[in-house]
């Protein structure tokens, strides 16, 4: 079936994935909480389809500013800050639209590190949940992490899949652990790299350049906090129970929280 896609939250993630499933032929619509929030996620989604389409069609996502609005979707997914008690209000929220999605909608989370099974009891509806974890940049990232509640059913299944490969991405089931497997194993070799800046005094670039070149990686480690944001990371560790290098947690309290703040552990101009 050709999902109609309704995404809450309108940060990086969200539009990533509402400009792909543009890009893809699914009608999205996409919620933000405020006016300015929502002229933010009309920019980037409009700036990121545009690359993907060349600059030659305009893209299928409608911007809204009510959650109500997301009612006749059939496959709704929740974008919003890396947090238990947001996402599970918002999850909430929507599984009591009524309409389509009321019925006959499946409720997904983009959760990096946070329990499927419960933010599936939030919903009130976990047969019809799955953590749907898509990588940044999205329109380029291939990988998503399917995890389900045990409750999950064969339907919901099949469309979570059906969707991923709608959108030309490669879906693996991970187990409904911390951090999943990509952030399980990725986080230490991330939180090591910071803790051997500290250690040595030595220039962030050189870090990169040694793990860049000398492992084939695209990107080095400190250059990949940045782009996570040293927020998200600080959270993700925090969920994952592994020690949070101190050094990262004085930047996020410094507000320099990567490329979407313009500094990190490099500054962007």
């Amino acid at each position: 079936m050709q999902e109609t896609l309704g995404i809450a939250g309108s940060g990086t993630i969200a539009c990533g994935l509402a400009a792909t499933a543009a890009h893809h032929g699914c009608e999205v619509m996409l919620w933000a909480r405020s006016d300015a929030s929502a002229d933010r996620a009309r920019t980037s989604v409009d700036k990121t389809f545009a690359k993907l389409c060349d600059g030659e069609l305009e893209p299928n996502v409608d911007v809204v500013t009510e959650l109500d609005a997301l009612a006749g979707a059939s496959f709704l997914v929740e974008a919003i800050v890396e947090h238990h008690g947001s996402k599970a209000a918002v999850l909430a929220d929507l599984a009591e639209l009524r309409g389509h999605a009321g019925a006959d909608a499946v409720l997904a989370t983009t959760t990096s590190s946070l329990s499927i099974a419960d933010l599936a009891a939030a919903t009130g509806r976990p047969e019809r949940f799955v953590g749907l974890h898509v990588f940044n940049p999205v329109p380029r990232m291939q990988l998503v992490e399917l995890a389900f509640p045990a409750q999950a059913t064969p339907e919901t299944r099949e469309r979570a899949r059906a969707l991923c490969h709608a959108l030309e991405k490669r879906p693996v089931e991970v187990p409904d652990i911390p951090g999943f497997v990509v952030n399980r194993l990725l986080f230490p070799y991330l939180f090591n790299a910071v803790e051997l800046l500290a250690e040595t005094g030595m220039a962030p670039e050189d870090i990169d350049t040694c793990m860049s070149l000398g492992t084939g990686a695209p990107m080095g480690p400190l250059a990949l906090l940045d782009l996570i944001g040293l927020d998200v990371s600080e959270s993700i560790g925090q969920t994952m129970g592994i020690n949070v290098p101190a050094k990262l947690s004085e930047l996020v309290q410094a507000g320099a929280l990567g490329r979407k703040g313009k500094h990190g552990f490099y500054r962007y101009d």
